[in-house]
């Protein structure tokens, strides 16, 4: 019984080493090793997030949209997040300056998948230890929510002068 069981897992070995030891095109092994180390994703998902915010068009800041954001922001993000301090999640005063809109986007309204890919979010859950929670936000309200953001990375002198 015990000889059963060394040849069973030294077959099992011997398949895994094999598969993990695939050949490839010597040319690509850089880029699938770049790839690996970014969780798999493309520079455009790195960039951008996951979800389904590929492009965001700015303007200038929309006050109403500001307001729209404030609400859904006090509402549903508030309890987690302040503007310039570390609450149960980061500060997020200067994230629009720090991150694409998409990406903030694909956060609020993506944020699981977020969480378990993308390297970025995944090394904001090792320091905060609390995963965001899913709000249901619409794609509407987080592009309010993003305004509201946007409005905080300026000074309201900058917000009247766009």
């Amino acid at each position: 019984m015990r000889a059963r069981k060394t040849v069973f897992f030294m077959a099992l070995f011997g398949l895994l080493a094999a598969t993990a030891c695939g050949g490839g095109e010597a040319g690509g092994e850089a880029a699938d090793g770049a790839q690996a180390a970014a969780g798999g994703l493309t520079a455009e998902q790195l960039e951008k997030g996951i979800g389904p915010i590929t492009k965001v068009d700015l303007g200038p800041i929309d006050e109403a949209l500001v307001a729209r954001g404030t609400e859904v922001f006090t509402l549903k993000c508030s309890a987690c997040h302040k503007a310039d301090e570390r609450y149960v999640g980061p500060a997020l005063g200067d994230v629009t300056t720090r991150r694409t809109p998409e990406f903030v986007m694909n956060m609020i309204v993506n944020p699981a998948e977020m969480i378990e890919k993308h390297p970025e979010v995944k090394k904001l859950l090792a320091e905060y230890m609390n995963p965001m929670p899913n709000q249901n936000v619409t794609q509407d309200e987080a592009r309010a929510v993003l305004e509201y953001l946007r409005s905080l990375a300026v000074g309201p002198s900058e917000q009247t002068e766009n």
